[in-house]
């Protein structure tokens, strides 16, 4: 391997033929590589086996490697005990709104930046990305009574949907990856649609965003992640318990619920964007590999 390749790394093709680093390259990676499984994989293992096992083993022996007896009837019976499908269609409608508000304001707020470029448009840049330094938890309050009393109109939107829906929409994260990925388009595509006659929303529509697959599929997989896993935001504006969300009810539940159950439908609650993430796992990498995005 020769040093203009184009494969430098920081340890350069000489120091890799040197014994004591190959051995060493030989004997760490697969050690790093085997604490990287167990830190992704292990929650996920205990998870299912503290669905499987007897409440009273996982109390003795919460570290136990594998249930002495496989209980699957732990399953159905957390399914009709803690009512999971209910709060699953609560959770499904929270995420799916939530996913729907910040796509549409991610990709409206990133095209209007980035393509149509605004006279003060770099201003606004710099205040979304200001946002990102403000901790979420100091606008709670002033989040609330907004949602309590709608600017112009009054109307409380508590307790419903759309106080879920609505701030969810107001991710710069999204917005400021999507205007990157919409950076590296080519602007030659865009001065040809508007020599051809193409308005703002034609080019929106016909141009930039057949062309935004794989930014689509990781700012989806990022609203679909933040919302399913979103828990203080709509523990207080939805007090309904029918209403609430998975990641709501299961810690309520668990008061009075035995502790198998319990995991039981921690189990049946991450399936959903595990599957979600397997399925759409090309189109991921792919979005993150044109965006640039580390960690």
């Amino acid at each position: 391997m020769s040093d203009d390749d184009g494969s430098r790394g920081v340890i350069s093709p000489a120091d890799r033929r040197r014994p004591s680093v190959r051995w060493t390259l030989r004997i760490s990676q697969p050690v790093i590589l085997a604490a990287v499984a167990i830190a992704g994989l292990g929650p996920i293992l205990w998870t299912v086996k503290g669905a499987l096992s007897p409440t009273q083993e996982i109390l003795k022996d919460p570290l136990r490697l594998w249930p002495s007896v496989l209980q699957w009837g732990n399953l159905p019976t957390a399914w009709e005990n803690l009512r999971l499908g209910r709060y699953l269609l609560n959770t499904a409608v929270l995420v799916g709104g939530s996913w729907f508000f910040q796509l549409l304001v991610a990709t409206c707020g990133a095209y209007a930046l980035s393509v149509l470029r605004p006279r003060y448009g770099r201003v606004v840049y710099y205040a979304v990305l200001a946002t990102l330094f403000i901790p979420g938890t100091t606008s709670l309050v002033a989040l609330y009574l907004v949602v309590l009393h709608l600017p112009l109109t009054g109307v409380s939107i508590a307790n419903t949907p759309w106080a879920v829906w609505l701030p969810a929409g107001a991710h710069a994260f999204n917005v400021l990856i999507m205007k990157q990925f919409f950076d590296s388009l080519p602007r030659e595509l865009h001065e040809a649609a508007q020599v051809d006659g193409a308005g703002p929303w034609r080019l929106f529509w016909q141009i930039v965003m057949p062309m935004s697959g794989p930014i689509v599929a990781v700012v989806s997989l990022l609203a679909v992640m933040s919302a399913w896993k979103e828990f203080l935001w709509p523990m207080i504006v939805i007090s309904d318990p029918d209403a609430q969300p998975l990641s709501v009810a299961l810690p309520r539940l668990a008061e009075t619920t035995q502790q198998n159950q319990v995991i039981a439908g921690m189990l049946i609650t991450i399936i959903p964007p595990l599957l979600l993430y397997l399925v759409f796992q090309r189109h991921i990498v792919r979005g993150i590999g044109f965006t640039g995005l580390k960690g």
